[in-house]
């Protein structure tokens, strides 16, 4: 197959006019087949990579049953997202071992072609900061547990990429040490001073969850965990850009803090994602939902009820985020976070054709494909 006539967007974070073949699964740099689909009016783009977010579609990742992740797989590839990392909530361990081995039989039983591709796992609880659970269950916050983790990893059979963690809490420095080569750890839901995630991103923490939220704001006089890893230079941040969040001046500050090698975007989107406003859940604590805002009873943010996708949309045309910066916040930069750069990610030989058509006047998918099999929208 050949897309022809399209924007390409490239690994430079540019975009070119060129030819882009797909053999089999992958990307080529011929192809046998000489069908070929015109993309004019289109850029082509990498599948997004959602690394951080709970469910759409009415279901939720800690359902835990091969009907949600099928369904919450179906929707997020319809909108282009072709790779998920879904986030599980502050649960009991034996609720997170079922959704760890839901998500292994999901990714063993994964056929290219109607549903998203599961490349990982992100553990956002248990190991939190009570002051700043956010819309986490308090039931279930503890400190952190090496043993329980071990549990968990074994588990979840390679699928862990990130995990959570208050680096305030008893030992947590002890646990980032031990699995910093293991898994991507991440500052968030913490109440921490800018000394205490200085030390957890000197002990191996690489990663922040969505920034801003849910963590202690930047201060000229108590700077806080904002500003220990704006200068620390491998730690990336992830930044909700659904337009409830985060205020697009605060976004844009980020992009000045971290730069656009170290943001990444994520949906942190919940069951309702895609749904009519109501009453909905996340995590076993009841949300309502209306238009884009999902809150807890008492008006706590409770994740977000936009895809990725809309995400992206919002940063390039409401917060002024240029569209090829857009793009790469969406794609390479959480595929290297995750430690899957080398199979997703980028248009380039040899990689899965995890591909989309985006119309170059709304941004909008025109056709998306999946390890080269066009998905019917």
């Amino acid at each position: 197959m050949i897309i022809k006539n399209a924007s390409v967007y490239t690994p430079n974070f540019i975009f070119e006019n060129k030819d882009v073949y797909i053999d089999g699964e992958f990307i080529a740099e011929t192809a046998c087949e000489k069908e070929s689909i015109d993309g004019s009016g289109c850029y082509l783009i990498p599948g997004l990579i959602d690394i951080h977010f709970h469910g759409c579609a009415g279901y939720d990742f800690c359902d835990a049953t091969s009907e949600a992740l099928t369904h919450i797989g179906a929707y997020e590839i319809r909108n282009g997202i072709t790779s998920i990392c879904p986030a599980s909530m502050t649960l009991s361990e034996s609720r997170l071992m079922e959704i760890c081995q839901n998500a292994v039989s999901y990714r063993n039983n994964w056929i290219p072609g109607k549903t998203a591709s599961l490349c990982g796992i992100n553990l956002e609880g248990p190991f939190i900061s009570a002051k700043k659970k956010g819309a986490q269950n308090p039931v279930y916050i503890q400190t952190p547990d090496i043993d329980m983790f071990e549990r968990l990893l074994a588990t979840a059979d390679g699928l862990i990429k990130l995990t959570t963690i208050a680096p305030e809490t008893e030992n947590a420095l002890a646990f980032i040490r031990h699995f910093a080569n293991k898994v991507r750890i991440s500052v968030g839901h913490t109440d921490c001073d800018y000394g205490v995630a200085h030390e957890a991103f000197m002990a191996g923490a690489l990663h922040m969850t969505h920034l801003y939220n849910a963590m202690p704001a930047l201060s000229h006089r108590n700077p806080g965990p904002i500003a220990a890893g704006m200068d620390s230079a491998d730690v990336t941040a992830e930044i909700i850009c659904d337009g409830i969040h985060i205020d697009p001046a605060a976004v844009r500050a980020a992009f000045a803090l971290f730069g656009a090698e170290r943001i990444i975007f994520i949906s942190d989107s919940m069951m309702a994602t895609g749904m009519p406003d109501g009453d909905y859940a996340l995590g076993g604590l009841d949300v309502l939902v209306k238009g884009n805002l999902a809150t807890l009873k008492d008006g706590t943010l409770a994740g977000s009820a936009t895809n990725l996708m809309k995400c992206l949309q919002t940063a390039v045309w409401q917060m002024q985020i240029p569209l090829e910066t857009a793009i790469r916040c969406a794609t390479a930069n959480p595929a290297k976070a995750i430690g899957v750069y080398d199979r997703i990610g980028s248009i380039e030989t040899g990689k899965y054709a995890d591909l989309v058509l985006l119309d170059k006047k709304t941004l909008e998918p025109v056709k998306i494909f999946s390890h080269g099999i066009e998905i019917l929208q």
